[in-house]
This record gives structure tokens, C-alpha cells and sequence, in this order.
């Protein structure tokens, strides 16, 4: 979102990590998260524009399948949102690496590299 909107709160390191990849992914689930904290107002942003965003800027989709969201139930709590296990269940299962600014992600893998 904040990419797409070249907002200020990307911090630096986000950015070389997004610039410098050589594909970049959007989860499904986080365009979800999105559109809930946008209905609850908790954010202002078009959920719509943001998913037609995605490619244009570059992005690739990622689709939220079945392996996924089965991946979440061997997962240890660590974390309790629900969309951010997803993510890292989605990040094992493909492998990808997950940027995220959320510290505690950080104990489910390597693959999670905190900003």
C-alpha cells in the first residue's frame, strides 16, 4: 500500500529490499487485511484501486490457495493475527521472503526479514 501510494512511512530499508528484488509478491490476504481495517476506518484507502495497483507498479499477485491456508494449522502461536500467520504460511509454502515491519514474525523463519 504504502509503495503504491509512495508514501513516506515505507522506511528506507523496505525500499532497497523492494527495489532490489527480482520479483516482488502481493498476498491476497493482505489486500483483505486492507479492505477490513478500510471498512472499520481504520485506514483510508480504496481497497479497489489498491488491488488494481498491484500490477501496474510491478507487483505480482499472490493468489491465497489451499496449501496456504493449511500451512497456517502447523505454524507454532507465536503471532496472533490471523492474516499475518497467512502471510507466513505463504511465505514457507512458495518459498518467498516475507518483508514486514512486525518483529514477532520474525520467529517463524528466516525467510521473514523485519524492517
Amino acid at each position: 500500500m504504502w509503495v503504491v501510494a509512495g508514501s513516506d512511512q515505507l522506511k528506507p530499508a523496505a525500499r532497497y529490499h523492494i527495489q532490489t528484488a527480482d520479483a516482488v509478491y502481493v498476498s491476497a490476504a493482505s489486500i483483505w487485511k486492507v479492505a477490513i481495517k478500510a471498512r472499520l476506518g481504520k485506514i483510508q484507502v480504496d481497497p479497489l484501486q489498491l488491488a488494481a495497483a498491484v500490477q501496474p507498479s510491478g507487483f505480482i499477485e499472490l493468489p491465497v490457495n489451499a496449501l496456504h491456508a493449511a500451512g497456517v494449522a502447523s505454524l507454532p502461536l507465536h503471532h496472533a493475527d490471523p492474516f499475518d500467520r497467512l502471510l507466513v504460511a505463504q511465505a514457507l509454502a512458495e518459498p518467498l521472503k516475507l518483508l514486514t515491519a512486525d518483529s514477532a514474525l520474525a520467529a517463524y523463519s528466516d525467510l521473514v526479514i523485519v524492517v
